[in-house]
């Protein structure tokens, strides 16, 4: 997402850079945005600010979900209203001319079917299809102007992607370099291939087998940061 952030170079009409990235922090950080944060977003506003403590705004965005609800005769609980304010794309862009919001999701998928891409895409489409209505009702409400959709980004575990897509979709987010779209193919390719040699690493250690051989080839700073994360345990070698 960095990357990104970093190689979007497209200027409005303004001569300023088209495309904000605000979730992007760091080449090793970013924030995951919920539903009230985004909505609240500095150009969009469509949510009252309130002062911290005032408990209002909260309670105006459960009852504007509720509404969103029974206006498209959707059947709901308080459950699910929770489930709907916490879900947090990976990422988040905005143009702030054209009036657009774009959930940013980056995806590692089992590339073993031939549609893996295609069930990956859709699945993830699904899940924030009602967030990204909810706030173009929204928009649409308020008069803003406003626009919200997805694009995904989708690499398969063996390093597998859809080529002209994935170029296609960074051109879209302002990325204009073709030597820097590569780049960022490239990277995201040889990412993906390092997590799933880490994976099957650690998946040895948890079978525990070959045990010291795969110990010798993790990185030592992986072995100290994430054998309690991953809840990983070596046990006396097998007999």
């Amino acid at each position: 997402m960095f990357s990104i952030r970093k190689s979007s170079t497209e200027l409005n009409d303004a001569s300023e850079p088209r495309w904000h990235f605000p979730s992007a922090l760091s080449p090793e950080a970013h924030a995951e945005w919920g539903l009230y944060k985004i909505l609240e977003h500095r150009d969009m506003e469509l949510h009252e600010i309130l002062p911290p403590g005032a408990g209002q705004n909260r309670a105006k965005l459960r009852k504007d979900i509720e509404k969103y609800y029974t206006a498209y005769a959707i059947d709901f609980d308080d459950t699910d209203i929770d489930t709907f304010i916490a879900r947090r794309p990976d990422g988040l862009a905005f143009d702030k001319e054209n009036k657009m919001c774009v959930f940013l999701e980056y995806t590692r998928a089992m590339d073993t079917n031939e549609d893996w891409a295609e069930k990956k895409e859709q699945e993830k489409n699904d899940r924030y299809s009602s967030n990204l209505g909810f706030i173009n009702h929204l928009s649409h409400r308020e008069k803003s102007g406003w626009k919200a959709s997805q694009t995904n980004f989708t690499t398969g575990v063996g390093g597998s992607l859809h080529t002209n897509q994935f170029l296609t979709r960074l051109e879209s987010l302002g990325v204009k370099n073709t030597n820097t779209r590569e780049a960022i193919r490239n990277r995201m390719v040889q990412k993906t291939l390092s997590m799933s040699d880490m994976i099957l690493k650690f998946f040895f250690i948890a079978l525990n087998s070959k045990t010291d051989w795969t110990l010798q080839n993790l990185p030592t700073e992986i072995v100290n940061k994430n054998m309690e994360k991953f809840n990983l345990h070596l046990q006396p070698p097998r007999l």
